[in-house]
């Protein structure tokens, strides 16, 4: 091949399998020597790589599917035949397959002197990914990039007493196995212990024999449910004591290069039970005469990175943290209480610092300008959305009533503008009601509620979209690097499953590299009060890609914007903290900006707390399963009506509206037929009868299984299929081969 010329799609694909760090286009390009009219042959090869499925996107990147990114989270999990550690990535799409191995480096030389990270067995490690050089062992290596949680080759799970001593360990994990656990390993642990083990031996009867590590308390106590997923995703939840003393011994903020904005009434609007503050809005008619009707609207948002600073203990932890994790029986904060619920609370009357931003919005919604300040405010008053709400409908209480005509109307206003700018945008509207679990005194499940929405909650949102907005543009217009939060537009694969999934109903989704997001829109209104809606706004979602953090912008699919990075909940996201620093240094405004060191560790600093994000999603969905089974292990034989929230090859996933609870229903048991999965249609038919269940049906089903610690539930169809579309009728003719087909993923409402 010569050098300068587009090579063959076989080579360009093995550089990007053995250049994960560099397989940017702009790498590739660099690295064949492609300029001018090559350059954009070689974008139009690699895009048919892309349609073809033979590459995907990461950030800006390119990979084979199933390839690790550049920059991943490792379990390390044994050792080889040389004694050498191999991790293996903590999330994995089990679709792909097995897991890969990692060879992970380190070099003796470097950990004499300190240079590196050192992992052990067991450990959970950012590590930067390579291409191996050698065949014959793991297809990739790795090098620490930094240690973020020792010791994870611990298991949990309930301790159960046998007769004659010791007993069994049973598993939390639905894929999880039971294990002995003799009485010589069994420490303190009682009968309904939740415990932490290691693996000690292989045991008689095929089972391994586990030893008592730690016990972490009875599994029946109001607590232990979320403890389960604080423990098994490796939650950090015990603030070590250099971080409380550092906290403690922090001292109200200075007016040093601070604004004294105690007159401005900013309010907060919160749920009814927020412990902490950290947004209060303000909002007021444009006085200038070049802005007729125009207004302007202040954010301010608690300062945390005047208490936080760079390389201190609070940092640290709250960077190993990430965010805060919120489960129905309490919070996994990312700071201590003494940061978040009393210094950088903006609470009630009481000055607090602040760092905040001044825009102004014509009468159309289009922001003409904003201004950042750090200031010293006095929050106004402390209300709740439906106070708020309540007010502005006519039933204001005592509290809100004075507040009405000042301050909530102005707000209202501004809203209504703001909204302009919303609709003018479109961006993606998904229907997709979020359920509230409620608890009784003693930890077990009361009921599930849906929250009302109300225009509070939307005017809350509006104004911090616009925040954020106006956080990274005044960033990227001092050129100061930053991380942004980042939503891809969806796969074209992606693209296509939903368009063939939508000709099945009569509805048509745009081709072209240009869909944005008024393109699902339009399906979603046609799809709106009909049968489908529900699995109309299911694919949608399916197909929307992950919005994480990045130094690299490529925009915000979902909001439809270009610029959007996190700046208005530091109390609980590490992204914020970055972005305050970046912008109290960038913009001179005092103390606790961000350093040079931060900026060089943006790569590292998205890819970490991106992967944290997901670990607090995972284990708030766990514990909401888990809550919900033992809610209903007592009604097993009892029958439900519910919809099939997900279809697969393996079965039918239900949803119980009246409990946002989900179970499985194993393609088993659904009759004597033999049912094959069509992926476009999101059904499962048989091939006899023609008869099926598709995405969105409503169903009636039975419980039969209830496993509450695993968080899973079985039912029983109760339901006759229904004649499936002709579409899906001659799949059939085509022969099994669509069974094969990979099964669908339950979908997670994406965080904007």
């Amino acid at each position: 091949m010569i050098h300068g010329e587009i090579p063959p799609r076989d080579v360009l694909l093995q550089f990007i399998a053995d250049n994960p760090d560099r397989a940017s286009k702009r790498e590739i390009a660099k690295a064949f020597g492609l300029k001018g009219e090559t350059r954009v042959e070689l974008k139009e090869v690699l895009r048919s790589l892309e349609d073809d499925g033979l590459v995907q996107k990461d950030r800006k990147s390119l990979k084979r599917p199933g390839a690790l990114p550049p920059v991943t989270v490792l379990d390390i999990t044994t050792r080889d035949k040389d004694g050498e550690l191999i991790g293996r990535p903590a999330e994995w799409n089990e679709e792909l397959g097995v897991a890969p191995a990692v060879a992970i480096r380190q070099s003796s030389a470097d950990r004499a002197k300190g240079k590196a990270p050192v992992g052990g067995l067991g450990d959970r490690v950012l590590a930067k990914i390579f291409a191996s050089k050698d065949r014959a062992g793991p297809a990739y290596s790795a090098r620490i990039i930094k240690v973020i949680d020792r010791h994870r080759n611990a298991l949990l799970g309930v301790y159960r007493e046998m007769p004659g001593g010791g007993g069994r360990l049973m598993p939390i994990e639905r894929r999880g196995e039971e294990m002995l656990i003799s009485a010589a390993d069994l420490g303190d642990a009682k009968d309904g212990d939740l415990v932490e083990v290691e693996i000690a031996r292989t045991g008689r009867m095929g089972l391994t024999q586990a030893r008592v590590l730690n016990v972490i308390g009875s599994v029946a106590s109001e607590k232990a449910i979320s403890m389960i997923a604080i423990y098994s995703h490796g939650i950090p939840h015990i603030f070590p004591q250099s971080v409380l003393d550092e906290a403690d011994a922090a001292q109200h903020a200075s007016m040093s290069h601070r604004e004294d904005w105690r007159h401005v009434p900013l309010i907060t609007i919160d749920p009814h039970d927020a412990k902490d503050h950290d947004d209060a809005v303000y909002a007021e008619r444009d006085p200038s005469p070049d802005n007729p009707d125009g207004v302007i609207v202040t954010v301010a948002i608690a300062d945390v990175s005047w208490y936080v600073r760079p390389k201190s203990a609070l940092d640290r932890e709250a960077l190993k943290r990430g965010n805060s994790v919120y489960f129905p029986d309490r919070v996994v904060p990312m700071l201590p209480e003494r940061i978040s619920n009393d210094l950088c609370s903006l609470r009630e009357g009481v000055d607090r610092p602040a760092l905040a931003v001044r825009m102004t919005f014509s009468k159309e919604g289009r922001k003409a300008g904003h201004t950042f300040h750090r200031v010293m405010m006095k929050s106004a008053a402390k209300l709740s959305y439906q106070q708020a709400q309540a007010a502005i409908d006519g039933k204001a209480d005592d509290k809100a009533g004075p507040l009405l005509e000042p301050i909530l109307k102005p707000l209202w206003h501004a809203y209504e503008v703001l909204k302009r700018g919303r609709d003018r945008r479109q961006p993606l509207e998904l229907d997709m009601p979020e359920r509230k679990i409620i608890l009784k005194p003693d930890g077990t499940v009361d009921r599930v509620h849906v929250p009302e929405r109300l225009d509070a909650h939307k005017l809350i949102e509006e104004m911090m979209i616009q925040a954020n907005v106006s956080a990274a543009e005044t960033l990227e217009k001092k050129r100061q690097p930053l991380v942004y939060r980042i939503h891809d537009a969806p796969k074209l694969s992606k693209q296509e499953t939903l368009r063939e999934f939508l000709a099945t109903i009569g509805l048509t989704l745009a081709k072209g590299a240009g869909l944005r997001s008024n393109s699902f829109n339009g399906i979603l209104a046609k799809a709106l009060d009909t049968p489908h809606q529900t699995m109309v706004n299911e694919m949608v979602l399916r197909s929307q890609s992950q919005a994480i953090y990045s130094p690299e912008n490529i925009g915000h699919f979902g909001l439809n914007l270009l610029k959007y990075a996190h700046f208005t909940s530091p109390i609980r996201r590490y992204a914020d903290l970055i972005v305050h620093r970046a912008l109290v240094g960038s913009l001179g405004l005092g103390e606790g900006g961000i350093t040079p060191e931060e900026e060089a560790s943006l790569d590292d600093i998205a890819a970490e707390i991106s992967t944290f994000e997901r670990r607090a999603m995972a284990a708030e969905r766990d514990t909401v399963n888990r809550l919900i089974a033992h809610h209903l292990a007592g009604r097993v034989g009892d029958e439900f009506d519910g919809q099939i929230s997900g279809v697969t090859k393996a079965g039918l996933f239900i949803t119980l509206p009246q409990f946002g609870a989900d179970g499985f229903v194993p393609v088993s048991t659904l009759g004597r037929d033999y049912y094959i999965y069509d992926e476009a249609h999101q059904a499962l038919s048989g091939e006899k009868t023609g008869l099926g269940y598709r995405l969105g049906d409503s169903v009636e089903v039975k419980l039969v299984e209830a496993i509450p610690l695993a968080g899973a539930l079985r039912f029983e169809m109760l339901s006759e299929g229904r004649p499936m579309p002709t579409a899906t009728r001659s799949f059939h003719k085509a022969g099994r081969r669509g069974a094969s087909k990979k099964p669908g993923t339950r979908p997670s409402r994406p965080r904007r």
